[in-house]
């Protein structure tokens, strides 16, 4: 599963440089796999949408920092645990049922973003 930030969140900032995948972002701000990533050409989000790694898209939440499921892999070939939630200081970084994936798949999605 990926990662979502709730409605709870104070926009303390904290999550943000911790992500190592680069899918946090301050509400407002718009988004694009080439972000912090190695992506170029084509990529399928996880709509089944073609984008383009340099395509910006319209921000998630405009009030609060929020993650783009299409780049958050849970930390995963990184971390233990999701940097996210361990630095929340008021736990809004939870699971995002929205967004189910077995580990191998956020391996596949890490090895995709930093090829």
């Amino acid at each position: 599963m990926a990662i979502k930030i709730t409605d709870e969140c104070i926009n303390c900032g904290a999550c943000e440089p911790e992500c190592p995948n680069n899918a946090i972002y301050e509400g407002g701000v718009e988004w694009a796999l080439a972000d912090g990533t190695t992506v170029k050409g084509n990529f399928t989000l996880l709509d089944g949408t073609l984008a383009t790694a340099d395509q910006r898209f319209a921000p998630i939440s405009t009030d609060t920092y929020y993650i783009t499921a299409n780049k958050c892999t849970e930390c995963q070939g990184f971390h233990e645990e999701p940097q996210c939630a361990s630095v929340c200081p008021v736990d809004c970084c939870v699971a995002d049922e929205a967004y189910v994936e077995t580990v191998e798949a956020l391996m596949a999605k890490k090895d995709l973003l930093h090829a």
